[in-house]
């Protein structure tokens, strides 16, 4: 087993389910990622571009589902938490019941089609 997948699979439930949800729906939506781990959480790309990672919040009982190329997106950004961070947005998650599958497919297929773009939004 890889440590992404030892990652996913020791956390305590709820998490582990919200995990192993948003890694079949991001495989689903772009089966060419690869799952790699870095900086100790899952982290999915496709090629060498960096689509999102995947953080269970041991001490808040969340998961994060993270984007990189943030200042692109234009789906559900109202949805997305930014807290303490420049660049990344999120869509969090305290259970599987929080997860709308539609609009976390939507974000996937719009993060997916951007993946060439880099952190920054430049004109």
């Amino acid at each position: 087993m890889n440590p992404a997948e030892e990652y996913i699979l020791s956390q305590p439930e709820p998490k582990r389910g919200i995990l192993l949800h948003l890694k079949s729906i991001i495989e689903a939506v772009a089966p060419e990622v690869n799952m790699k781990y870095k900086w100790g959480i899952p982290c999915f790309y496709n090629g060498k571009h960096p689509l999102c990672y995947l953080n269970a919040s041991s001490k808040k009982g969340y998961v994060d589902i993270a984007f990189w190329n943030s200042a692109h997106l234009t789906k559900h950004v109202e949805l997305m938490i930014s807290e303490k961070r420049k660049v990344v947005k999120s869509l969090r998650y305290h259970s599987l019941e929080d997860i709308n599958d539609q609009v976390l497919i939507e974000v996937l297929q719009e993060v997916n089609s951007l993946k060439e773009k880099g952190f920054y939004k430049r004109d």
